[in-house]
C-alpha cells in the first residue's frame, strides 16, 4: 500500500531552514522538499509552460516514484477554456515530458464561471487528449455539487477516461471567522466548496485546506483520513494534498496525516526520512 502527501508547492521562505537548507540553492529546493514529502501539486505550471530542461532538473531532483500533480496551464483551461487549445497542449505535454511516470495526473482546474452548460466541452476535450497520461479535473461552479444531474453528468463524462473529480476541501478554514493575517486573505481569495469525498477511480486526489493553527487543521481532516484509510483498504491510491492558508507547517503536517493513516494501517509503506535542515550559521 503506498499513500502520497504533498504540499501546493515545494519552496517557500519559511522552510528555509526547517525543512530546506538556508540558503537552498535552486538545484536542491525540490530535492530537499522530496526528503519530506512524496508528492507535489505543480501549481506553477499555470501561469507558464516551463522550459523542458527546467522539467529535466525536476525529474533529476526525485526518486521515480515521487509523484506530481501538474496542472495544465491557464491558457487551456481559463482562456481558451479547453477550445482550441490543441497546439498549446501539445507544448506543453513535450515540456512535461522528462517526468515520465513521476506525473501522477494532468490537473485540469477549472474556473469557478465553468458552469455545468460546458460540460460538453469538458466531454470533447477529455476525448481528444493522449491517453497516455491520467488526468484530474476540479471545477469550483456550486451546481456540480448541488444539482444532482450536474453532479451525474459530470461522474459520466470523466468515467469513460478514468478522469479523477478533485475535491478541494476548505470546509474547516470556513467553519469559524479568521484569526490571522494569512486566514483573512484566504477568506477573501479561497472558494467555498462544498464537501465532497467519493472517490472516482483507483488513484483520488484530496486537496484539503486547513488552518494556521495545527490542531485546527488536524482536527478538519479527520473525515479524510477516515476517507483514505478506507480506500487504501479498497486497493486504491491516494494522493493527500495539505494546505493551511500561510503553509508554514505544511511539510510536517502533510508527513502528520500521513503517520495517522499508517497507525491504522501497518502495513503501509513508510515515507522517506528527511535529512535535517541546518539554518545558516556565522561561524
Amino acid at each position: 500500500m503506498r499513500l502520497h502527501v504533498g504540499c501546493a508547492m515545494w519552496n517557500l521562505r519559511a522552510w528555509q531552514g526547517r525543512f530546506l537548507p538556508h540558503p537552498p540553492a535552486p538545484q536542491e529546493r525540490l530535492r530537499a522538499y522530496a526528503g519530506w514529502c512524496n508528492a507535489v501539486e505543480g501549481n506553477t505550471t499555470f501561469y507558464a509552460t516551463p522550459a523542458r530542461e527546467t522539467v529535466a532538473g525536476w525529474a533529476e531532483q526525485t526518486d521515480p516514484r515521487f509523484r506530481f500533480v501538474v496542472k495544465l496551464p491557464k491558457q487551456i483551461t481559463h482562456v481558451r477554456r479547453l477550445a482550441g487549445a490543441e497546439e498549446e497542449l501539445r507544448i506543453f505535454l513535450d515540456a512535461m515530458a522528462p517526468l515520465g511516470p513521476r506525473i501522477h495526473a494532468l490537473w485540469v482546474q477549472l474556473p469557478g464561471s465553468f458552469s455545468p452548460a460546458e460540460t460538453g466541452v469538458l466531454a470533447d476535450f477529455l476525448g481528444r487528449v493522449p491517453r497516455s497520461f491520467r488526468y484530474a479535473v476540479e471545477v469550483r461552479h456550486p451546481a456540480f455539487f448541488e444539482d444532482p444531474r450536474a453532479t451525474t453528468r459530470l461522474e459520466q463524462v470523466l468515467a469513460p477516461v478514468e478522469a479523477e473529480w478533485v475535491p478541494f476541501d476548505t470546509t474547516a478554514l470556513f467553519r469559524s471567522p479568521p484569526t490571522s493575517d494569512a486566514e483573512r486573505d484566504a477568506w477573501t481569495k479561497k472558494p467555498r466548496m462544498p464537501l465532497r469525498t467519493l472517490a472516482l477511480t483507483d488513484r483520488p486526489i484530496v486537496r484539503y485546506l486547513g488552518r494556521d493553527d495545527s490542531g485546527r487543521t488536524v482536527e478538519g481532516w479527520r473525515h479524510w483520513v477516515d476517507a483514505v484509510t478506507e480506500w487504501l483498504r479498497e486497493g486504491r491510491s491516494p494522493t493527500v494534498f495539505i494546505h493551511t492558508p500561510d503553509n508554514a507547517d505544511a511539510p510536517e503536517l502533510a508527513r502528520r496525516f500521513h503517520d495517522e493513516v499508517r497507525a491504522r494501517l501497518p502495513g503501509l509503506e513508510p515515507l522517506p526520512q528527511p535529512v535535517a535542515a541546518q539554518p545558516e550559521t556565522l561561524f
